[in-house]
Parts: structure tokens; sequence; C-alpha cells
């Protein structure tokens, strides 16, 4: 099993139910911001570590447009860039990055260890649209905006223990003889598009991705609550969200 805390987290896994009921039409192209301002020494900026952020952060809105639109990337394309500072001599500042999706669908999305925090994603369909702000959070409430015929809905999910749920989740998996979701097929899913996107950056060239098909995806069904905890103490390194 994959520890992708949202997949068990309400505001999200509402966010796929909508986009799927068809109340926003046909889903047409997906976009995120997802950033933080690192400091230097932060573990995030050390490649042998597994620094850079696609795969610390923009990981999240990968994961988010795959669901939101419940397909896979035919194709990717993706520029880097990085300011002269010690921080990034050895990963990407920002990377800006463009999914292309069966059906002429795009998703796009900037991932920064260099700006102001932010962590939102939106989705835009023939009737209506729909924005998470913040999307990833997991120290504070998510808000879900849904805005059909120019009328605009807001939902407030209060903070929860997000952590807790996959625990109890990949207990149950393993004492029932479960295979889980996110299995360890989902996270290969979003590391292959990582790695595509950082050789696109490289290349200057888009980089096309064999079929992938994908057995389960996220649903209400496996939401689970649990009550707040204080947020843990950081060491060497700052939270991945707004």
């Amino acid at each position: 099993m994959i520890a992708y805390r949202l997949h068990f987290e309400q505001a999200n896994l509402k966010a796929i139910e909508i986009v799927k009921s068809g109340k926003l039409g046909e889903p047409r192209f997906f976009n995120s911001l997802f950033g933080l301002d690192v400091k230097e020494g932060n573990i995030r900026t050390q490649a042998d570590l597994g620094g850079g952020t696609l795969y610390d952060l923009g990981v999240y809105c990968i994961n988010a447009a795959r669901n939101l639109f419940q397909s896979e990337p035919e194709e990717v394309f993706a520029y880097s860039g990085a300011r002269t500072d010690r921080r990034f001599k050895e990963i990407d500042e920002m990377t800006s990055a463009v999914l292309r999706f069966p059906g002429e669908r795009l998703g796009t999305f900037i991932s920064s260890f260099g700006a102001a925090d932010v962590a939102s994603c939106e989705i835009i369909g023939t009737q209506g649209k729909l924005r998470l702000d913040p999307a990833y959070e997991y120290a504070m409430a998510l808000k879900l905006f849904v805005t059909i015929d120019g009328k605009t809905r807001t939902r407030t999910f209060p903070r929860r223990d997000q952590f807790a749920p996959e625990l109890v989740y990949f207990s149950d998996c393993i004492r029932k003889n479960i295979e889980p979701e996110p299995s360890g097929e989902e996270g290969l899913a979003d590391v292959r598009i990582v790695r595509a996107l950082y050789r696109a950056a490289e290349t200057g060239k888009p980089v096309k991705l064999k079929s992938m098909r994908i057995g389960k995806r996220p649903t209400l069904r496996q939401e689970k609550r649990r009550p707040p905890v204080a947020k843990p103490q950081l060491i060497r390194v700052e939270s991945a969200s707004a």
C-alpha cells in the first residue's frame, strides 16, 4: 500500500464523486498550484535523498488530476526553473507540467520550493467548475467550491487526523486479505509520470507514456474520520502544505 492520506479524506473524495456524477458536464481541464518556500538545509533540496518539487509536491497534483479525470495521461511535457540560489543547486526550484489525457483533455500544474505557500486545485467542465483551496493540507480545514450555472456553493471540511485512517485501513486490508487502494500500482502510476516529466524538462521534448490500466480508484466508500491531533514537531523539514 502507498501512504496516500488524501485517498481517505472526505473533501478530496467528495470532489471525485461530484466530477463522476456529471454535475460539471464533461471535465475538460485541470489546474493545480502547490508550493512553499523551503529554508536552506531542508532535506527536500537534497537530490540524493529524493529531493525535487515533483517527487514531493507535484505528485499530489498528478494524483489529483488522474483521479478526477478517472484516466491516465498519454503524453507529458514540463519546464523546470531555478533561481541562482544555493538551495537549488541539486534540484528544480519549480516545475510547470502539462499532462495530455485521453479525449483531448489537459491537466496542468506548477510545483515550487521557492514561493509563498499555496495548495489548490480545480477542474473545469462544460457545465461547471470545482475548486479545492486548500486542497492538500493536513493541519487545517479544507474548502470545496462548486460553481454551476454561475452559482457557487461552498463547503468546509473540518480538520481531522489524516494519518490514522491510513493505518486503520492498511491494518484491515492485512487482516481481511484485501488488496489495498491505494496499492503499489497507484504509486507506480504517479512515479512514472514524475520521471517522464523530469525527462521532458531535461530534453525539451514531450514524452509519450505507455498505456496503463488502474484496477481501483478512490471513492467515498473508503473515507475514514478520526479526531484532529496536534501538528507534529518537524525536524529539518517544513510542512508540504500551505
